[in-house]
Formats: C-alpha cells, sequence, structure tokens
C-alpha cells in the first residue's frame, strides 16, 4: 500500500515532535492529522506542497509548514516538496511562470543582459514582479490541483489493484 512506502521513508511523529528547531510549533504539532498517512493528507500535503514550490518568496518551507498546519494536511511530505524548487530547477520554474504572466496579463517579454550588481537586480525586479508573481500563483495552482489529482486516482488504482489480487488469492484457495 502506498502508505507503508510512505512510512517507511519518512520520520517517525515522536521524533519530529521531539526536534528541538520544531518546538515553537508547540501543541500544534499534536494534532494527528499533520502527521496521519491517508489519501486526503497525502494528496493535500501534495498540493500545498507543490503550490509553495512555485512561489517566488524566501522561505517557502515555513510557508509550506504554515499552511499544512493550516489545512490539516501531512506536514512532513507538504515541506518536503517545497524542495523540487531547488538552485538547478528554479531559474527553469521561474522563467515558465514568467512566461505565463506575461502571457496573462498580455505584457510583451522584457529580455535584458545580466549584470551582477544589486542596481541591475533592483531594476529588473520592478519591472517583472507582476508577472512572474501572477504567472507563479497560476502555475503553482495548476500543478497543486495536477498533484491533488494524480495522487488520489493513484491511490485509488492501488487500492483496486490490492483487492483484485486479494479476490483473486481468496478464489484460488480451496474451500473447507
Amino acid at each position: 500500500m502506498p502508505r507503508r512506502f510512505l512510512k517507511r521513508h519518512l520520520p517517525h511523529p515522536k521524533a519530529i515532535k521531539g526536534r528541538r528547531d520544531l518546538r515553537w510549533l508547540g501543541r500544534m504539532l499534536e494534532d494527528p492529522f499533520l502527521l496521519h498517512l491517508n489519501r486526503r493528507s497525502v494528496a493535500g500535503a501534495v498540493a500545498v506542497g507543490l503550490f509553495t514550490a512555485f512561489l517566488p518568496l524566501p522561505g517557502q518551507m515555513a510557508i509550506a509548514a504554515a499552511l499544512a498546519i493550516l489545512i490539516r494536511v501531512n506536514l512532513v511530505l507538504a515541506v518536503a516538496l517545497v524542495w523540487i524548487s531547488n538552485p538547478l530547477t528554479i531559474p527553469p520554474m521561474f522563467y515558465f511562470s514568467y512566461m505565463v504572466g506575461t502571457w496573462l496579463i498580455g505584457t510583451p517579454v522584457f529580455h535584458t543582459g545580466f549584470e551582477p550588481t544589486l542596481a541591475w537586480f533592483w531594476n529588473e525586479v520592478a519591472v517583472i514582479w507582476k508577472p512572474l508573481l501572477l504567472g507563479s500563483l497560476a502555475t503553482g495552482m495548476v500543478v497543486a490541483l495536477a498533484g491533488y489529482g494524480a495522487v488520489h486516482l493513484l491511490w485509488r488504482l492501488y487500492i483496486i489493484a490490492h483487492l483484485r489480487r486479494r479476490r483473486r488469492r481468496a478464489t484460488a484457495l480451496p474451500r473447507g
């Protein structure tokens, strides 16, 4: 079952509750839904993690943790999925989000050369922040909904296959 796979690879709830760096969450970590592994909790965590990964903001892990606590989905999976946006994947993700944002707003794509100065950075951010933010939110929502649906579908397909195997084994056994 998917639950067994996830339990094997995720830390134990007692290990998470005992971490010093998570003490600031206090009693919120005592909510059993935050570490529960069922279809709703896993699918919600995938959606939260994927949505947060597309946000062009610092502190994505903290945002994912706060959303997971607020929505009451698996905290560990939501925070772990934020790491799909890493130094190798951020440039193509944000460029795609920027392109989606320019398409949604209807503005032309802004092309410029790179200069390693703070003035260049602030000038570029002033020009691209609106399409980047809108594109990131739109792309994040689409990817989150796709991830949510995919987890529900895959989980259901696995359960159907498991029930079929169980029925085949039950009919293959001699009665008596």
